[in-house]
């Protein structure tokens, strides 16, 4: 055969590999978990909660700022605190240096809400604004989803405290705070003593949670799978659903996740939560691409 000829039937072979190989890392969403969480979100039965990774898409500086930030305020050195404890007891520190968790949370205020931060150029906001999310809860400190749906002019009501319970109205779109908010510095879930009590699950605002998800499919975007706080509380609805109902079935939730991980999903079916994972080189595209698929 002349040599012109096998290049060319060998590129051909080194292209139709490469395009198959492309095909394969490309995931595609799982059409029938889709499918379920699409008329679940259609019939107002979805919870949704939000994590900072939402937020880390807007710009907003990472979570090792704020641990860099603490451990100079308090003149210690970030890389070697590993030997003192985790970011709980350092903040823990902090408040007790200072008093309160007061010049931190100001600080949070100001790096989070800078004015060069777009939240009307999300689509990734816009879509949660827009979605028929009766409930959501958010773990984020900063005001970005508020922002977004006063953008969008979609009414919403935002939970802090038991107090806020008497302002919710039907039809309208309850955000609940739950780690709580940079306007108040006493809702903040951030030291090692106030995760501490988040954990005990038996505040007003937990009482809440119970009720909210008994019925409803729960979908959790924008979490890491290491934050050993979201895997506990993946674990404590699974026990609140059989403690209340033993003998129903529990709805199925569903974690996003832009990557694939056999092992946690393995772990996490144990607790009724199904993954759906979508590779792609950008997670914020992904997010929109499932986000698009739920909501429409």
């Amino acid at each position: 055969m002349p040599p012109a000829a096998t290049k060319r039937r060998t590129a051909k072979r080194t292209g139709a590999s490469s395009r198959a190989a492309s095909r394969i890392a490309v995931q595609k969403p799982d059409d029938e978990k889709l499918a379920q969480l699409r008329d679940a979100h259609r019939r107002g039965k979805v919870v949704l909660f939000v994590g900072a990774g939402i937020s880390m898409g807007l710009g907003l500086p990472p979570w090792s700022a704020l641990i860099e930030h603490m451990a100079r305020e308090l003149g210690i050195d970030a890389h070697s605190f590993g030997d003192k404890g985790g970011y709980l007891t350092l903040a823990e520190y902090f408040r007790l240096r200072h008093g309160s968790i007061g010049p931190l949370r100001s600080w949070m205020d100001r790096e989070w809400h800078s004015g060069d931060v777009r939240v009307e150029s999300s689509r990734i906001h816009e879509l949660l604004a827009k979605g028929r999310f009766p409930i959501i809860y958010t773990t984020n400190y900063d005001r970005w989803l508020e922002t977004a749906f006063e953008h969008h002019k979609v009414k919403y009501t935002k939970i802090v405290s038991v107090a806020d319970l008497a302002k919710l109205h039907p039809g309208v779109t309850q955000i609940i705070k739950f780690h709580g908010d940079l306007e108040d510095d006493a809702s903040i879930v951030l030291d090692e003593s106030s995760y501490f009590a988040r954990l005990d699950f038996e505040s007003p605002l937990d009482i809440k949670l119970r009720a909210d998800v008994l019925g409803r499919s729960v979908v959790f975007i924008g979490y890491s799978l290491a934050d050993v706080n979201i895997r506990y509380l993946f674990y404590k609805l699974s026990r609140l659903w059989k403690q209340s109902v033993p003998d129903v079935a529990q709805p199925v939730s569903y974690l996003f996740s832009p990557s694939a991980n056999e092992v946690q999903q393995a772990v996490l079916a144990q607790w009724g939560i199904e993954m759906i994972p979508l590779a792609r080189d950008d997670p914020s595209k992904a997010l929109i691409e499932f986000l698009e698929a739920v909501v429409g």
